[in-house]
């Protein structure tokens, strides 16, 4: 299928019939950060039911774990995926690596800008938690409270990190969020600020491959023709899917409700999906 003919699907099972590996997107697809979207949690199950292999991933600063809990909670049934990749758990990983390389020293001052006291970033790894940017060694954007702060907060907050050239890891590219009074910014654009104020950053997550390669393991190493990457964002689901070489699948949900024709969206961003999809429903 060319590029730029997205077919329009009423529903994934369409595309069940096409695929037997789904990568999906969370936060915008499945839910909203407080309830389930209409059907999604019968059509996730659904997948299930019909034999196929769905690990969720996630521009989500938290473990894998905290996440897994949170879907049960909302009510998406136990079972119903296979694996949970998230930026924060691959994250964690690589700094763990990095600590027995010794390329992280035990003992290193980390500013971890997280939400809700989060904290499993960092959790089993030598770190020392710090609260100013002064003297920290390391920032780790995790999340954004963009509905309690604005910009300046972490302006000021990282301003002298970023002044001494603390390296810096977000992991949580998503430059916008939802919440409960509407679309925030994201963790994305406080690092994309960190570089403003003179420092690095590195990230992890969609739509840079480390996330898609550790799926794609937990997953089997399947035949890419056999893949489906399904999320709301354009930026980060679409044209991190295409990237790792699978087929893609745009549901207009999420940070693209009531958007309208995307084609500028997709022309700007150099990435067309495969399909699109109203909401992630069975039919």
């Amino acid at each position: 299928m060319s590029a730029k003919q997205a077919m329009h699907l009423d529903g994934i099972a369409a595309l069940a019939e096409r695929y037997g590996v789904f990568l999906l997107d969370q936060f915008g697809v499945l839910h909203d950060g407080q309830q389930p979207y209409p059907a999604a949690v019968e059509a996730l199950s659904a997948l299930k039911r019909v034999g196929k292999t769905v690990a969720l991933i996630s521009n989500s600063g938290k473990r894998a774990k905290p996440n897994e809990r949170r879907l049960l909670k909302l009510g998406f049934e136990a079972g119903s995926w296979d694996h949970f990749v998230s930026s924060g758990e691959v994250a964690w990983h690589i700094f763990n690596d990095m600590v027995v390389s010794g390329a992280l020293p035990a003992g290193t001052k980390c500013l971890l800008i997280s939400r809700d006291g989060d904290r499993s970033a960092i959790e089993g790894l030598p770190l020392v938690l710090t609260e100013r940017g002064d003297d920290a060694e390391l920032v780790l954007i995790a999340a954004s409270e963009s509905d309690r702060y604005g910009l300046d907060h972490y302006r000021r907050l990282l301003g002298p990190a970023a002044e001494r050239k603390a390296p810096c890891f977000c992991t949580n590219p998503d430059r916008i969020m939802l919440t409960a009074v509407g679309p925030r910014f994201g963790a994305g654009e406080i690092a994309d600020l960190y570089e403003q104020l003179g420092g690095s950053v590195t990230r992890i997550g969609k739509p840079y491959p480390a996330i898609y390669e550790a799926a794609l393991a937990l997953t089997g190493h399947p035949a890419l023709s056999d893949v489906i990457c399904v999320g709301d964002s354009v930026e980060h689901d679409i044209a991190g899917g295409r990237a790792a070489g699978v087929a893609t699948a745009l549901v207009k949900s999420g940070i693209l409700a009531d958007s309208g024709d995307l084609t500028g969206l997709f022309q700007e961003l150099g990435a067309w999906p495969d399909y699109t999809l109203d909401a992630f429903r069975w039919r």
